[in-house]
C-alpha cells in the first residue's frame, strides 16, 4: 500500500539533543538514544470514516518524534498499518450501501490528502491488514507451536496465559482490563475460552463476511495479530518506541506485545510504549461511536490553513487530555498571520536561542507548547522592537523558519 508524499524537511545548521519519551510501561521518562535507526511503530487508522481531531493529535504528535530524531541525526524506520478489514469497515459498508474495499480505499486516500496537508511525514512501510494476510498466518503458526493458540468453534483465540510479560505494559489490574476488554472489541463472555481475556486470532468465515484462505480454514486476521505482525516483519523486535492514542493502551498494545513475546522468546517488543491524551468535544471523547467530530477534511475544504490546524495541536501537549473549540482554531488563524507578519521583516530578534530552544524543548517529552512559546516569545520581541539595532539577527526570519519547519512542521 502507498503512503503519501513526503514534505520536503529544511536541514537545521546545528543538529538537536537526544530525545527522551515518557514510557507508559515504567512511568518514566527514557531517552530514546541509541546506534543504528530508531524504529517507530504507529498504529493507523480502520479506514471507515474520515480523519477526525483525535486521530490528526496523535499522527502529528510522533510526527513531531520523527522530526526530533531525524534532526538528531538519526536514521529514522517509521511503519504503519491501515486496518482495511474489520468489523466497523464492513458495518458501516453494509449500512451506507457500498463495497467494503471501495470505502477503505476511498477513506484511505482521504486520510492521505489529510496527513499531506499537516505535513506529517509519511512511514516508509504502510501496509494493509489485507495485503499482510501472509504474515498474519505466519506468526500465528509460530504462536500456535509456542502452544499459545487454541480453538474455539472455528475462531482460534491467543491465550494471554503463555505471555508471563501479560500486564506490564498497562499495568492495569485484571479487574480493570475485564472492565476495559469489552468497550474496545474484547468478548470476555464467549462460552469455550479459557480465560475471559484471551483474544481472537483468527476469525473464521461468517456469511456475507470477506475471507482469506489460512491452514485453519477460510476467514480473516484478529485487529491485534494484525499489528504484532506488521510490526515485526518491518522493524523486528525491540523497537524502539510502539505509539498511538491512550485508548489503545489495552488491550491493543498489550496483545501486541503479548504476540511478540511469545513467538520471539526473551524478546521485547517496544523498548518505549508512548501514548497520545484523547481530544473531545462537546464535553465528550471524540470519538465515532458518539458522533461528535470534526473532521481535519472538512475545515481544509472550508478554506481553513492546515497550518492553523496543526498550530492547534501543537498548544497541547501529546499526553494531555483536551476539549478541541472553534475559538481555539480562530486564534490560531491570527498567530499565523503575526507570525508571518515577523517572518516578512527578515532581520529581527536573535533566532540561534531560540532555535536551541524549540529543538530542546521537541526532545523533552515532545513539549510542544514550549516550543510554540519560544517561537511566540521572538515574534513578540522582533514585533515590538524590543532588540536593539545592533543586536538584530540579519538572517533571523530564515532560522525562525527553519526550524519552525524542520523542528514543528509548520511551514509558512
Amino acid at each position: 500500500m502507498r503512503a503519501w508524499p513526503a514534505p520536503e524537511m529544511p536541514a537545521l545548521p546545528v543538529p538537536g539533543p537526544d530525545v527522551a519519551l515518557h514510557d507508559t510501561a515504567t512511568g518514566r521518562r527514557v531517552s530514546t538514544a541509541g546506534d543504528g535507526a530508531a524504529t517507530l511503530y504507529v498504529c493507523g487508522i480502520t479506514p471507515y470514516d474520515a480523519t477526525h481531531m483525535g486521530h490528526a493529535a496523535t499522527y502529528v504528535a510522533f510526527d513531531l518524534l520523527n522530526r526530533a530524531w531525524r534532526n538528531a541525526g538519526r536514521e529514522v524506520v517509521y511503519a504503519q498499518n491501515v486496518t482495511d478489514v474489520d468489523d466497523p469497515l464492513l458495518e458501516r459498508a453494509t449500512k451506507v450501501g457500498v463495497d467494503w474495499r471501495e470505502l477503505a480505499e476511498r477513506e484511505t486516500e482521504l486520510f492521505r490528502a489529510d496527513m499531506t496537508a499537516l505535513r506529517v511525514l509519511p512511514p516508509e512501510h504502510y501496509t494493509g491488514a489485507v495485503e499482510s494476510i501472509p504474515l498474519v498466518v505466519d506468526l500465528i503458526e509460530r504462536l500456535q507451536r509456542a502452544g499459545a493458540v487454541y480453538r474455539v468453534e472455528d475462531d482460534l483465540y491467543f491465550s494471554v496465559a503463555s505471555d508471563s510479560a501479560f500486564g506490564t505494559e498497562s499495568n492495569l489490574t485484571r479487574e480493570q482490563m475485564l472492565a476495559i476488554f469489552p468497550e474496545r472489541g474484547g468478548d470476555p463472555d464467549r462460552p469455550g475460552k479459557k480465560d475471559p481475556l484471551d483474544c481472537l486470532v483468527w476469525r473464521a468465515e461468517r456469511p456475507g463476511e470477506p475471507s482469506w484462505p489460512s491452514p485453519w480454514g477460510p476467514g480473516r486476521p484478529g485487529w491485534h495479530v494484525e499489528c504484532a505482525a506488521i510490526a515485526l516483519d518491518h522493524l523486528g523486535v525491540g523497537l524502539t518506541v510502539q505509539g498511538g492514542g491512550s485508548d489503545l493502551i489495552f488491550p491493543h498494545h498489550e496483545m501486541c506485545a503479548g504476540h511478540v513475546h511469545v513467538a520471539e522468546p526473551g524478546s521485547t517488543f517496544a523498548q518505549v510504549y508512548s501514548h497520545t491524551g484523547m481530544v473531545a468535544y462537546d464535553g465528550e471523547k471524540m470519538s465515532k461511536s458518539k458522533g461528535n467530530l470534526v473532521f481535519v477534511s472538512a475545515l481544509r475544504n472550508s478554506e481553513i490553513d492546515p497550518m492553523a490546524i496543526r498550530l492547534v495541536l501543537l498548544r497541547h501537549h501529546y499526553r494531555s487530555d483536551w476539549e478541541w473549540t472553534d475559538d481555539q482554531l480562530f486564534d490560531a488563524v491570527d498567530t499565523l498571520s503575526t507570525w508571518r507578519k515577523a517572518l516578512a521583516l527578515r532581520s529581527g530578534a536573535p533566532a540561534d536561542p531560540v532555535a536551541e530552544e524549540v529543538l530542546a524543548a521537541i526532545a523533552d517529552d515532545l513539549d510542544a507548547p514550549r516550543a510554540v512559546a519560544a517561537i511566540q516569545a521572538w515574534v513578540d520581541e522582533t514585533l515590538g522592537h524590543g532588540h536593539l539595532a545592533d543586536h538584530s539577527d540579519q538572517d533571523a526570519a530564515a532560522t525562525i523558519s527553519a526550524v519552525l519547519d524542520a523542528a514543528l512542521g509548520l511551514k509558512l
